[in-house]
């Protein structure tokens, strides 16, 4: 096992199967040294969404950013099925987050921080990364946050 996989481990993170593309696009692309994860939903094991609707609404924030940390085990779960293993990571280089939110909500950033939080735990100081996050009016699947992702791949 590696070495970061093993600290996810400790950390009682595992990784499901990869959910599939809900449409006509490709989970990962490589570009030299980078590869790109299509945006993830909070889909669980089971193949249900863990939170939907607006968040600061129909959904608090203890819940998205529960959300948010299942989105990024979902993409590390793609970046596994692409590079086979997270040791090839050499760097989390930037995430997007989408946070569906109610018109007053302006606390996106702290959503978020589910997807970072996991990133600096898995990968120390190789998770440190830039960032947008964005409040949006819809989802897929009427999903409360999706994130996607950029890492630097060792060769």
């Amino acid at each position: 096992m590696s070495t970061v996989e093993e600290r996810a481990r400790m950390l009682g993170i595992t990784f499901p199967e990869p959910p599939k593309a809900v449409a006509n696009y490709v989970p990962t692309l490589r570009a030299g040294n980078l590869l790109f994860v299509s945006g993830q939903l909070p889909i669980d094991p089971s193949g249900n969404v863990l939170a939907t609707g607006a968040v600061g609404k129909r959904v608090g924030i203890e819940l998205g950013v529960q959300a948010a940390r299942l989105c990024a085990i979902n993409v590390l779960a793609q970046v596994r099925a692409a590079v086979g293993n997270l040791d090839r990571i050499a760097h989390v280089v930037r995430l997007g987050g989408f946070i569906t939110s109610a018109s007053d909500f302006t606390d996106q950033a702290v959503v978020m921080n589910g997807a970072s939080d996991l990133m600096v735990e898995v990968f120390g100081d190789r998770g440190r990364h830039t960032r947008s996050t964005i409040g949006v009016f819809a989802l897929p699947k009427g999903a409360s946050v999706e994130v996607d992702a950029t890492f630097e791949i060792t060769t």
